[in-house]
């Protein structure tokens, strides 16, 4: 069983169009959430997100590159670049059937069948542009990607909502530590910020109108957001070999589904999940410093999730750091574990926990320490990063500083 580390990481979200403006925007707890510009604004009852502010195609990528790639894939791209930047990863003949790529995504090409729609049944077309399937299908961000740098091994995309990205880096660490791949390129991309997106999730009456504020007494919903993170995971002696600034190893993972309800949290699932990746890491619960938790804002999440970290960390749970992210960059679905990854390895590397912004009003159902407000320095050598998704199906990665 293999080590596997952790040598490069790339990303554009609404905090920032790199690592180092996304990390420098965690530790000042800035949020990106604000007022929405899309078309046909007016007819959503949410109107806020964590929308990439001034993005331009053009600036990427050429014409003929834009009419095969969707909002999603092009943001897997940018990320990706990236990472492989910062990894110093030269890919020969020797690695490239040892290299591929698993990415996650909950809706794939949303704004290309967002705009499908409207041509076919809003205007009336007959025809669909030849390209729809190749820019909506969910494989679309992994497979560039792996085209991008002439990537043979194994390569696909998970699909399983807000845990894909979790799910997807979950699979790289195991298919690198088991000795199917050297190296892959893995982390999620998701762009449903789009009318006809935020119009489906308006549906379920999860979606705040005013802000994103977990694990505070006055949260009342989550609130979207786009980007995506890609990182490089290598196996641990192929990255000392080649003298890799090695940013964190990826210990352990653990997986459950609830098999009880399609969109209620199941504390004991998350518990499970939980304790599966302690287990696969062989971390005690005191060994933990910090979890990047799911929460999501929403009423059922956040209380549900407190109650199975107390459960599955025991007496410990009082002295562990607890943040949500998502106050600052959205709920990114699809992509969300992967742009929240980030905080684990700012607290693992640069001794920096994120805050949970946004928090006005102590919950008595989460009463863990959940950095309010305000970033903190600590040296931690472990720590968690949860992902629950629609389906009850549940993906936590536990990760070590190098």
């Amino acid at each position: 069983m293999r080590r596997v580390a952790i040598t490069g990481a790339g990303t554009i979200n609404a905090l920032g169009r790199n690592v180092p403006e996304t990390l420098a925007a965690m530790a000042d707890g800035r949020s990106a959430i604000g007022p929405l510009e899309l078309r046909d604004l007016d007819r959503l009852q949410i109107r806020i997100g964590a929308q990439i502010r001034d993005y331009r195609p053009e600036d990427h990528f050429g014409a003929r590159d834009l009419a095969m790639l969707d909002r999603f894939a092009q943001f897997a791209l940018i990320a990706a670049d990236e990472a492989m930047r910062s990894a110093g990863l030269q890919v020969d003949e020797s690695l490239v059937p040892r290299a591929g790529v698993i990415l996650g995504t909950a809706g794939g090409g949303v704004e290309t069948s967002d705009d499908s729609y409207r041509a076919v049944y809003q205007q009336g077309r007959n025809r669909a542009h030849p390209f729809t399937i190749p820019r909506l299908m969910a494989n679309a961000a992994a497979s560039h990607v792996g085209m991008r740098f002439g990537l043979r091994g194994p390569t696909m995309t998970i699909s399983t909502a807000c845990s894909s990205a979790n799910h997807a880096m979950g699979l790289a660490f195991q298919m690198i530590r088991c000795g199917m791949a050297d190296v892959v390129l893995t982390g999620g991309a998701e762009a449903m910020l789009t009318f006809g997106g935020l119009k489906a999730w308006e549906g379920l009456r999860v979606m705040s109108p005013d802000g994103c504020r977990p694990f505070s007494a006055s949260r009342n919903g989550m609130v979207m957001g786009e980007g995506a993170a890609v990182f490089v995971f290598e196996a641990w002696e192929h990255a000392v070999r080649r003298r890799a600034v090695i940013l964190a190893e990826i210990a352990g993972f653990g997986m459950t589904a609830d098999a009880a309800d399609l969109v209620m949290p199941s504390q004991q699932g998350a518990e499970q999940a939980i304790r599966a990746a302690l287990l696969d890491a062989r971390l005690a619960p005191e060994a933990v410093g910090y979890v990047n938790a799911h929460g999501t804002g929403t009423s059922a999440n956040d209380r549900i999730e407190c109650a199975a970290l107390r459960a599955a960390l025991g007496n410990q749970a009082d002295s562990v750091m607890v943040s949500s992210t998502k106050a600052m960059h959205g709920h990114v679905m699809g992509a969300t574990g992967a742009v929240e990854l980030l905080a684990c390895i700012l607290a693992l590397r640069d001794g920096v926990i994120a805050p949970t912004v946004n928090f006005d009003r102590p919950d008595p159902e989460c009463d863990l320490d959940v950095v309010p407000n305000a970033a903190r320095q600590a040296r931690i050598d472990a720590a968690l990063s949860n992902s629950f998704a629609f389906g009850g199906l549940n993906a936590v990665l536990a990760l070590k500083r190098a």
